[in-house]
Order: structure tokens, then C-alpha cells, then sequence
């Protein structure tokens, strides 16, 4: 918003809810929705906030972006958390539903209502999974019995979540392809902070940090076992790594994708993160940082809950963000310092038999 961009959104508040069926809570304290909604209200370029869900209430996204006429569409609007999708059959669907049919009632509101508009589609890096090669920024050249084409890079999913996001990626490769609409879609890191670029420092305005195993990131739980000092988990042989990327980095990505939106018929990915670490490497940045701050958690490796590879390559290209201007957050010691101190105030908060996991994924 302060960058001239008047803003509005759409929430069923979801989020809160699946954290609450877990008995966990935010370790921020997240105000109501109404206060938020007020807080909000102070920035003139506020539109305001609306209460629908995509998968069930269809007539009002009609209804909504019939009204605003977006330029714009960011759509974070799905069940994040790949160890929810796995717990059971009905949270596996629950996901699918949320998930695939919320994106394709937004492609056909989209189609309907304002076709022009760009649609800034949150994805994962998750969806490629781990293959021994190189990964594109979601297209690559296919070489076959001496023919060539571009195709869409194989996604190898590691959980029914991720499912759900490759089948988005497809339906909306197919709605630009068929119906000349203009999508980028994000292949995301792991997101990590609790404050954004533009926003206030005061709690009033901190998003919400899950630190649980569901909704809490390696991150997360990292940090949160840090400043009760209990041992820091680490999964496995520790090798599992991944794209890391701090939210206000994630804020300034979408910002700059929405100021050099795609042409109309154009599918792009950006696969978005601002540097890679192991999980290994991760602990050790916490436990390093924790130290220096007067804090005394040890890392441990425990049997892992996932069924992943725990040793692996990996090369994803990231050029897309940079060519438009993203410059990324590379210093994790004092970025994770930060997250630290801004979480200590909070840490009573915490409830400790959520820094373990319970879900086996076999």
C-alpha cells in the first residue's frame, strides 16, 4: 500500500481454525480479525476485507471482483501444511478441496469477471520435489529421439499438499494456454518472520508464527525450541535442503511481480527463495545464534516422521525475481537474530508438546 497500490482481501480465516483443532496457538499473538480489519483502515489505500471462502462461496468471488476490477490477484488462499494433508483421509481431502477447487473457482470468477487481471499464484519449491538434476524456473527443453520442445519441468510431490499445488499449477497453465489469461506462478522457499517491509513494528501488526508440526516451518520450530532452550529437532540425517526465504523478502517479490505483470496468454514461474541450507546447517545457524544471545539449545537428530530423501542434490535456478529487480536477504545469522528477539517476549506462550512430532507419513 505504500508503494501507491490500493489493497483489499478475502479470508474464511481457515488458518486459525486448523491451528485451534491441534490445540496450538500462534506464538504472536494474532488480534481478532475486526481489529485488524480497523488497523488496517488507517491506510488510505486500504479497500477492505471481506469473509468468503473460494471452494464453496463462488457467487460472492463473482460478486467481489465484479466490484473491485482488480489489476492484480494474489491468490494465498489454500491449506498450507503438508503434514495436516497427511494425517488422515479426510484431511487429505479436505486439502484437495480447499486447495484445487478454490484455484479453479478463481480462474473461472477470473474468466468471468475480470480477464485481463494477473494472477500472482502462490506455489512451493516443494512440488519438484528433490531430482537429481538441475531445476528450471518451471520450463525446460526436451531433447527425444532427435525432437525438441519446451515443457513443463516434472513435479514429483512428497505429500498430498503438494499434490494439490502441482494439479493448481497445471489448471493454470491450461487457463492461460485456452483462455489467454496472464498468470505468474510462485514456486516459494520456506517463509520464515514474522514482519513485512512496509508495516509498523507494533505487535498490532505482527503476522502469526506457527511453530507447531503442522504450521510451524523447520524455521519456526527451530527458533521457538531455541528460546525455551529445549533441543533443536532435527529430522533425520539432516540433509533435506531447501530454498529459504525471509517474509519481508516474500512481500518485496510479489510487489515486484505485480509492477512487471506477464503478457495476456503468458504462464511464467518464479522459483522465489533467497538462499539454501540444509537442515543441519540451519540447526547450527539457530543453536549459534541462540548462544550468542545467551541461550544453551542443543541440536539433535530424532527419527524422522516424513518419508524424504534425507541426503540429496540440489540446484534450482532463481533468475527470474533478480531480473526484475529482487535483490534477496543472504545474512541468516541476523536475520534468524532478529526473528529470535522478536519472538522472546512471546516465549511463555509457547506450549512445549508441540515441538515434537506425532504424524508418521508412512
Amino acid at each position: 500500500m505504500n508503494n501507491g497500490h490500493k489493497v483489499g482481501g478475502l479470508d474464511n480465516y481457515s488458518r486459525r481454525l486448523y491451528v485451534d483443532e491441534l490445540q496450538a496457538m500462534s506464538l504472536t499473538p494474532i488480534r481478532h480479525p475486526k481489529t485488524r480489519h480497523n488497523l488496517m483502515k488507517e491506510h488510505r489505500n486500504y479497500l477492505g476485507w471481506s469473509s468468503t471462502s473460494l471452494h464453496t462461496d463462488y457467487m460472492e468471488l463473482c460478486h467481489v471482483l465484479d466490484q473491485c476490477q482488480p489489476d492484480a490477484i494474489v491468490h494465498l488462499a489454500e491449506m498450507p501444511s503438508a503434514p495436516w494433508s497427511m494425517m488422515n483421509r479426510g484431511n487429505c481431502i479436505e486439502t484437495h478441496n480447499a486447495n484445487m477447487v478454490g484455484t479453479l473457482n478463481l480462474l473461472f470468477a477470473m474468466r468471468e469477471k475480470c480477464p485481463s487481471a494477473h494472477l500472482l499464484k502462490l506455489g512451493t519449491m516443494g512440488e519438484y520435489g528433490t531430482p537429481n538434476v538441475d531445476i528450471p524456473e518451471g520450463m525446460f527443453e526436451l531433447e527425444f529421439r532427435g525432437r525438441k520442445d519446451k515443457v513443463m519441468f516434472p513435479r514429483k510431490a512428497g505429500s498430498w499438499y503438494h499434490l494439490t499445488k502441482v494439479h493448481d499449477t497445471h489448471n493454470i497453465e491450461f487457463a492461460c494456454r485456452n483462455w489467454g489469461m496472464r498468470s505468474t506462478d510462485i514456486m516459494q522457499g520456506v517463509v520464515f518472520g514474522v514482519r513485512t517491509p512496509t508495516l509498523p513494528d507494533e505487535s498490532e501488526y505482527l503476522t502469526r508464527f506457527d511453530y507447531d508440526e503442522c504450521f510451524g516451518t523447520a524455521v519456526n520450530r527451530f527458533c521457538a525450541q531455541a528460546i525455551v532452550e529445549r533441543s533443536i529437532t532435527v529430522y533425520g540425517k539432516g540433509g533435506q535442503t531447501r530454498g529459504w526465504i525471509p517474509l519481508q523478502d516474500s512481500v518485496r517479490c510479489m510487489r515486484l511481480a505485480i509492477e512487471s505483470p506477464p503478457d495476456l496468454g503468458e504462464y511464467r514461474v518464479f522459483n522465489q527463495f533467497a538462499t539454501q541450507w540444509s537442515v543441519n546447517e540451519l540447526g547450527a545457524v539457530v543453536q549459534s545464534v541462540s548462544n550468542e544471545m545467551g541461550l544453551t539449545p542443543f541440536v539433535a537428530n530424532i527419527d524422522n516422521p516424513r518419508n524424504e530423501m534425507e541426503e540429496h542434490y540440489y540446484n534450482p535456478d532463481c533468475n527470474g525475481l533478480r531480473s526484475i529487480g529482487y535483490e534477496p536477504s543472504t545474512d541468516m545469522e541476523t536475520l534468524v537474530g532478529d526473528l529470535i528477539a522478536d519472538l522472546i517476549p512471546f516465549k511463555d506462550r509457547i506450549i512445549k508438546e508441540k515441538l515434537l512430532p506425532k504424524i508418521q507419513w508412512r
